[in-house]
């Protein structure tokens, strides 16, 4: 019974992915019949009828494995099961069908999830468009199901192979190593001190629109500023950019922290890429995020700098915009490594966006490899923009190796060493040690013990969360520090009790650093 969670998350994965990426032809005189799930080690297969899915009668007096099974468990398991398949999925499966044609998005979602296993008797190539009609004619059946999507497959059997699931976890857990191994090694920084302390000023938050020439409708903003009348330093501007499908309500705690120690923060809302938009996605509103949202996003950041510097803002006291801070997560923090000078290309999309067994690929390929139309176009570093904060970039494909002599503005880069979304290995120890090798800016790499992908955000209520000091002394030293030198951490002090920190730049030059294309 160890294998049936495993069994049941697969045949979920698969049957989403081949309902939400459109992938089949429906001209097939045959529809898939059965489910094998391929276990590893026992060399066997184990089958499931689909029909025995749809009807509890045909499970309890069925002959295939599922039903002989169901009936040694006193019917627990395959009406578990049989229930999970039978349920509708959970969004307007026709129109995000309709919308997402074409989309790499959703290439690179069912390229990941094929890799899992095989549908017997599949013409090849696979013709996403036409799973739309196949869709739409379970659809009249009031609802799609698994079960709907299933049967309206192609072939006589989807395969499942459970050894691929393994190998992938496995991999993960390879790309994780790195970081457990440094994280062994380095001493956490300390967690007491005031810049872990609320400042002196009392933030004021209010939302606001400008207008950007590059998008159609006003860019909505959240600004946080000092108390008015506040005179305390260093009077500098801080943007931070959010990730795919967020919100900037996630990084008030980060805002508002800055906020009480004297920064007047903007948290721009992206369009095309935040928690509305993914709303619309799965409605069947709107197709998924465009590539052209790389370049676009970076736009925003420096319409918010143009709209500071003209006095668009309403700012109660002006603020240096030739000296401007960035901070993202996730997408935005690629948006961050952009501003300062990290150049996008499509040399790495090209070459490894397609190898589903690279050593190195992981779930932030989906998102990078959305991008192999538009990386070349998204060179758009910002000079105003001196030093960045990215916490959880994907960066591994994306970004010229080279492009990091050149970055105008010094990087602290943190990475989650539990992350396994944008894991720390390939996205960020290795480009790192990289790129302090090619490098003389400065940049810096912080891993966090502990941290997933999305407990490094902090909400209001959060208070800054366990990043709160250290974004606070990356901005502290660029603000206070020489014009053109790079900032210093200092010793100690903007640790985290919860989450150890941990500047493991110096000895990133003992980490081998794979080769770049075509190598693990």
């Amino acid at each position: 019974m160890v294998v049936r969670p495993l069994a049941i998350r697969a045949l979920r994965a698969l049957a989403l992915a081949l309902g939400s990426a459109a992938l089949l032809a429906p001209t097939a005189a045959q529809a898939i019949e059965t489910i094998k799930l391929r276990l590893p080690l026992l060399d066997t297969d184990f089958t499931i009828r689909v029909s025995e899915l749809r009807d509890p009668k045909r499970l309890s007096a069925g002959d295939s494995d599922l039903a002989e099974l169901d009936r040694a468990t006193g019917g627990a398991i395959g009406e578990r099961l049989a229930a999970l398949m039978r349920s509708n999925l959970p969004l307007e499966l026709r129109a995000v069908v309709r919308n997402a044609q074409g989309s790499p998005l959703l290439e690179q979602v069912l390229l990941l999830v094929g890799a899992l296993g095989d549908i017997d008797g599949l013409p090849d190539p696979l013709q996403p468009a036409q799973f739309q009609e196949a869709m739409e004619r379970a659809a009249a059946q009031g609802g799609i199901s698994l079960v709907d999507v299933l049967e309206q497959l192609p072939g006589s059997s989807v395969t499942v192979e459970l050894g691929r699931v393994g190998s992938s976890v496995q991999r993960f857990r390879r790309q994780r190593l790195p970081a457990d191994q440094l994280i062994a090694a380095v001493p956490p920084v300390s967690s007491e001190g005031r810049l872990l302390q609320a400042g002196l000023s009392t933030p004021a938050r209010r939302e606001l629109t400008i207008t950007a020439p590059h998008r159609p409708e006003p860019l909505a903003l959240v600004v946080f500023e000092p108390n008015r009348g506040s005179t305390a330093a260093p009077n500098r501007l801080v943007v931070i950019s959010h990730g795919l499908w967020d919100d900037p309500s996630n990084f008030e705690g980060w805002a508002v922290h800055l906020a009480s120690h004297g920064y007047t923060v903007v948290l721009p809302r992206h369009p095309g890429s935040d928690q509305s938009q993914q709303r619309a996605m799965l409605s069947g509103k709107q197709p998924p995020p465009k590539p052209e949202e790389l370049a676009l996003r970076p736009k925003d950041v420096s319409a918010v700098i143009d709209a500071a510097a003209q006095g668009r803002l309403g700012l109660s006291r002006p603020v240096n915009t030739q000296a401007v801070l960035v901070a993202g997560h996730s997408w935005g923090a690629t948006t961050a490594l952009q501003l300062a000078g990290a150049r996008p290309t499509t040399s790495k999309l090209l070459e490894l966006c397609n190898d589903v067994r690279h050593p190195s690929r992981n779930l932030s390929w989906v998102l990078q490899c959305n991008f192999v139309g538009s990386a070349d176009s998204a060179a758009l570093a910002d000079p105003r923009v001196v030093a960045a904060v990215a916490v959880s970039p994907p960066m591994r494909l994306l970004f010229d190796a080279d492009s990091a002599q050149a970055m105008g503005a010094s990087v602290l880069v943190v990475s989650g060493g539990s992350d396994w979304v944008v894991p720390p290995g390939p996205e960020a120890i290795e480009p790192m040690a990289r790129t302090i090798r090619s490098s003389s800016q400065g940049h810096r790499l912080v891993l966090v013990e502990a941290a997933d992908h999305f407990n490094l955000r902090s909400s209001r209520p959060d208070g800054g969360g366990p990043l709160r000091g250290l974004i606070l002394a990356w901005f502290n030293a660029a603000a206070q520090g020489a014009p053109g030198t790079a900032p210093q951490l200092p010793g100690g002090g903007w640790g985290s009790t919860t989450h150890p920190l941990r500047d493991v730049t110096p000895a990133l030059s003992q980490v081998a650093v794979p080769a770049l294309l075509g190598q693990p």
